[in-house]
């Protein structure tokens, strides 16, 4: 019998939820009832598939009140930034308003005599293993296409975030969209792989670790089966000489710090213009000594724990050989007295810090930044690239056409100006290197999750 998952808390250690992962035998019904059902679906009209599931979404952000204090408990984000349901609406209206377009046949010909025309249709049943740092952002970005494209969706959770997956499956069966078309499983990572490589899947949307991706395509191997993924980020930030130092130390700053560095997204190594380099530093410094962590069911929290200790102890593993290999801590532990040497994590700055530190090359996924003089954008643009992940880049200047250039030469998936930290939904959201390959959101996240038919429609004449 497999053994039982388990939440565990990281804000008291308590177990907050326990689940039996199905067996393989269950696992494959539960499946096999997803693609009974997703024809059946598929041939709803898209204007009724996209009412039931914004109705899903809908339920969902109505559960809000729930859901917030239920995130602080199950991964530690302060409940003061009130979960992640303003993110879900924008993401979920802006996909549900672009698919009638987006999946629209393309006519190329239409002469009475000939129809040719380029359908885009539903993959069958997509698997979306959602990640815990943003247990509802992340699926959703898969979950709503999916479905209005006429998929069946199959979810599988992270077990830090057990609750989010059954909030999900609550949510849209409460807007409308039947139980076998939508379907929360707990699985174990052994039964997720069985079924992928026996090709229970049209697609695969995996949002976490670039092992966890590789065990992903092993599985996929030799199966055809799509795959997205989105793992690994070391995202960088570069501050110009003509950049506003101040809005760059709160943005870059914050775009490091917010939900204790456990951000795809976030700002884990910053290069600044070494006329700009000493004011800056000072400002992040101070910047950084006004977080209060603490307990993310109060209030006036500002950093909760980290999602696990485990997570925790990889960040000050890098941060201690950091500094053996002649770094330099700008804050003192002792400043934030919750830091209890498990998943409770002080945040950091570390200067003096060079390319041969894992610090700066190495996931953290924590609150510690490195920060690194350079003489121009040339350097910038070298040190940046100069990394086995390319997610996002903050380009921080007043000019944006410099902004454009230098983001022309950068090995990443998005470029952003002036911000960071930020899911544009419009915008293809896609990485290269070890970050991964695939996209979601815009008209490319509904490419994701269909595949293109053809018809050449000839009728026979005398």
């Amino acid at each position: 019998m497999a053994e039982t998952i388990r939440l565990v808390s990281p804000v008291d250690g308590e177990v907050m939820a326990e689940r039996r992962p199905l067996s393989r035998e269950a696992a494959r019904d539960a499946v096999a009832r997803a693609r009974q059902a997703q024809p059946d679906w598929a041939a709803r009209p898209l204007s009724e598939r996209r009412d039931l599931v914004m109705a899903g979404v809908e339920a969902l952000i109505a559960m809000n009140d729930q859901i917030v204090p239920e995130l602080a408990r199950m991964m530690g984000r302060p409940v003061r930034f009130g979960g992640e349901m303003g993110g879900v609406r924008e993401r979920a209206e802006y996909m549900a308003r672009i698919a009638q377009d987006t999946l629209a046949p393309q006519i190329v010909e239409d002469s009475g005599d000939v129809r040719r025309e380029l359908r885009r249709v539903p993959v069958g049943v997509v698997l979306v293993i959602a990640p815990w740092n943003y247990p509802f952002l992340t699926a959703i970005n898969a979950i709503v296409p999916a479905l209005i494209a006429g998929n069946a969706v199959v979810l599988k959770h992270a077990s830090q975030t057990l609750l989010a997956g059954e909030r999900l499956e609550e949510a849209m069966q409460a807007g409308g969209v039947p139980a076998d078309v939508f379907q929360n499983l707990i699985l174990d990572h052994a039964t997720t792989e069985t079924l992928i490589a026996d090709r229970q899947f049209g697609f695969v949307n995996f949002t976490g670790s670039v092992a966890g991706g590789r065990a992903i395509e092993r599985a996929a191997a030799g199966g055809f089966t799509g795959t997205g993924l989105e793992l690994g980020g070391k995202d960088p930030g570069y501050v110009a000489e003509d950049a506003d130092l101040d809005a760059a130390v709160a943005g870059l700053m914050d775009g490091a710090m917010f939900n204790s560095g456990q951000c795809c997204c976030g700002i884990e190594r910053i290069y600044v213009h070494e006329s700009l380099y000493d004011d800056f530093v000072a400002k992040a410094a101070d910047w950084t000594r006004d977080l209060k962590l603490g307990d993310p069911t109060e209030d006036d929290t500002t950093m909760g724990p980290m999602a696990h200790a485990r997570l925790a102890a990889l960040v000050r593993d890098q941060t201690r050989q950091a500094i053996a290999q002649g770094a330099r801590a700008l804050i003192d532990p002792a400043e934030f007295p919750a830091d209890d040497g498990g998943a409770y994590l002080a945040p950091q700055i570390l200067v003096d810090v060079t390319h041969e530190m894992a610090v700066m090359r190495e996931e953290s996924f924590g609150p510690v930044v490195g920060i690194m003089p350079v003489a121009d954008d040339d350097e910038a643009i070298r040190l940046m690239n100069d990394s086995d992940y390319g997610l996002t880049a903050s380009i921080w200047t007043a000019d944006p056409d410099r902004a454009a250039r230098i983001g022309d030469r950068l090995e990443t998936g998005t470029v952003f100006m002036n911000r960071c930290d930020y899911l544009d939904p419009a915008l293809c959201w896609t990485g290269v290197k070890d970050t991964g390959r695939g996209a979601s959101l815009s008209a490319l996240g509904y490419h994701a999750v269909t595949r293109p038919k053809s018809f050449h429609l000839k009728k026979v004449t005398a």
